[in-house]
């Protein structure tokens, strides 16, 4: 794939230059040959968190599906199945397609699948017998949609049930909910495959209510086992977990017996790049009560973040950077400064603790600072970031940097 020379956060460069040769151009970042604001993730961090959760999951002998949506990138999704991954999370059919184009052959669609055209997209991938596929289903008006088209397609779609709770997002809420969907999947056996449960834990917030609602999905999968009701050509499957709370899941779901074959699937994404805000929280709770995680110490790295320029320096109190909503997730805290540089130093030093961002706006940054500060038009400052899945999006490409910040990589993105 060429390097998308009309993107954010590149240089001049050879047109059409690949992406894989990136390094051969010889950038860094301090050297000032990138154009900032810049994403990038720090190739040894990013290597540290995926090796530290495939040996997570090993060690509870699931499976991880890491989700996709994170990074939208096929070069970091075959990253993530070279370190052991069984296949990728997506959340749309669009998504599907796009990783399918770039190679990847098993995908979870934690979603439900709806819409003609969405349909249609998906069917023509399961005419690909490498391509394995599984969608969500919540209720009987889906899965008779389903049941309609994959037959008149001539295809059999795999399908996990959702469960859901009061107040929450999609799933079935009740067992008169699930006996509808039931009885409509039985409907349909030559064009729905029911392969097992599904649940997304993170709508709740406490562990209780977690630990509860997936005791529910395995006592589900269980019943839809002893029933006869799963598909036979194939394991069954249970899956649950976001970046949040995978310990949580890994120890509910982990050692599960249903007297057949069954993959225990797992699929947090936020991993990869890690970040200082909400899964920084996250991981602080699973590192001191998950037995595992104290054993796999150091834990996460944050691995992503966002360089941009010192642009004025308007008020004793107040710089502005070139940096904005259309660079940086602002939905659950803003960036963090980690590091201060003036081109032509020796290296970056941390940001002072006390400067901080106030505000921001589509390309600027508010920074507050102390009267005095040594701080200049053009200066370079780090970002660190909360919530990776709205930073990734909106770059069309994210540098891989090494530690002396030379550019060893480009992973293109597919939003």
């Amino acid at each position: 794939m060429p390097l998308d020379a009309d993107g954010k956060g590149l240089g001049a460069f050879p047109a059409g230059w690949p992406a894989a040769e990136a390094a051969a151009l010889d950038w860094n970042l301090l050297r000032e040959d990138v154009s900032l604001p810049v994403a990038v993730l720090y190739e040894a961090r990013m290597r540290h968190n995926l090796q530290w959760m495939q040996r997570f999951m090993e060690a509870y002998r699931v499976k991880l599906a890491p989700h996709g949506k994170t990074t939208m990138s096929p070069d970091l999704f075959h990253r993530q199945l070279q370190a052991g991954a069984w296949g990728i999370t997506l959340a749309t059919a669009p998504q599907t397609r796009a990783a399918y184009r770039h190679g990847i052959r098993t995908v979870l669609m934690a979603n439900q699948l709806v819409g003609r055209a969405n349909m249609a997209m998906v069917a023509e991938l399961l005419r690909d017998p490498d391509f394995t596929y599984f969608c969500l289903v919540d209720s009987a008006a889906n899965a008779a949609q389903l049941g309609a088209y994959f037959s008149g397609q001539g295809l059999r779609l795999p399908v996990l049930i959702e469960l859901g709770v009061a107040g929450g997002r999609t799933g079935v809420r009740d067992d008169a909910q699930l006996g509808a969907l039931l009885a409509e999947l039985e409907r349909w056996p030559q064009a729905l495959a029911l392969a097992g449960v599904e649940v997304y834990e993170g709508v709740l917030q406490d562990e209780d209510g977690i630990r509860a609602f997936l005791q529910r999905a395995v006592r589900t999968l269980r019943g839809l086992a002893a029933d006869g009701r799963l598909r036979q050509d194939g394991p069954a499957l249970i899956s649950g977990a976001g970046s949040a709370w995978f310990d949580v899941v890994a120890e509910e779901f982990s050692g599960l017996d249903i007297g057949m074959p069954l993959d225990i699937v797992l699929r947090p994404g936020c991993y990869l790049s890690h970040d200082v805000g909400i899964y920084r929280s996250a991981a602080e709770r699973i590192a001191a009560h998950n037995p595992v995680a104290r054993r796999l110490d150091p834990g996460l790295q944050p691995a992503l973040q966002v360089w941009a320029y010192v642009q004025s320096v308007p008020e004793p109190r107040r710089a502005i950077v070139a940096l904005g909503k259309r660079d940086a997730a602002f939905d659950a805290g803003l960036p963090v400064p980690a590091a201060h540089y003036r081109p032509g130093g020796a290296a970056p030093l941390p940001a002072p603790q006390h400067w901080k961002l106030t505000a921001m706006m589509d390309q600027h940054a508010f920074l507050s600072i102390d009267a005095g500060d040594d701080i200049q038009v053009g200066d370079m400052i780090a970002f660190d970031i909360s919530h990776p899945c709205l930073t990734f999006d909106k770059w069309r490409q994210v540098l891989l940097i090494d530690e002396q910040y030379r550019i060893t990589g480009v992973a293109p993105t597919c939003f």
